[in-house]
C-alpha cells in the first residue's frame, strides 16, 4: 500500500492549517508557500476536505481557510480514507468491494486481515494534534549559537 501524494498533501495542508489556526483564516496561497506545494492541486484537496465538513472556507478578499473542529478530534485515518479512499491492503477487504469466492478457504486473508487492523488502529490514534506537537518539539531543535 502506498498512500498517493494526494494524501500526503492533504495531510500536510491540515497540519499546517491546525499550526496557524490562531491567526484566523489561512490563505490557500500562504499554505502553498509554506509547503512548497501547486497552490492550483491544494484548492482541489481543500475543496474536498471542506465538502467533507473537515474544513471551513470563507471567500473574498479577506477569506480562507480554518479547521472545522480542534487538532485533537481529527485523526490521520480519517484525513487519509478521505482523499486516499479505502487504505484496505488488498481489494477482498475494502467495504464497498464484492467478497471474493475463494475468502473462507483462503490462506491470506487472516494475514491481511491482521495487517489492515494494525494500520487502521495505528492511524486511528494519531491526531492532527500529535503531529502538530512532533513538528513544534522537532522545529524547536533548530537554534544557533
Amino acid at each position: 500500500m502506498k498512500i498517493s501524494t494526494r494524501g500526503r498533501y492533504a495531510l500536510r495542508t491540515m497540519v499546517d492549517l491546525a499550526q496557524h489556526s490562531g491567526e484566523g483564516l489561512v490563505t490557500l496561497k500562504d499554505v502553498a508557500a509554506r509547503q512548497e506545494l501547486s497552490q492550483k492541486y491544494l484548492e482541489q484537496i481543500v475543496t474536498q476536505l471542506s465538502r467533507a465538513g473537515l474544513v471551513k472556507g470563507t471567500r473574498g478578499p479577506q477569506g480562507g481557510y480554518k479547521l472545522a473542529r480542534a487538532p485533537k478530534d481529527y485523526t490521520v485515518g480519517e484525513i487519509l480514507e478521505l482523499v486516499e479512499g479505502s487504505l484496505a491492503p488488498v481489494e477482498c477487504l475494502e467495504n464497498d468491494s464484492a467478497s471474493c469466492d475463494r475468502c473462507a478457504q483462503c490462506p491470506t486473508v487472516d494475514m491481511w486481515t491482521g495487517l489492515y487492523k494494525v494500520m487502521t488502529d495505528y492511524l486511528g490514534n494519531v491526531t492532527l494534534e500529535d503531529l502538530v506537537n512532533r513538528a513544534s518539539a522537532s522545529a524547536g531543535d533548530d537554534y544557533m549559537i
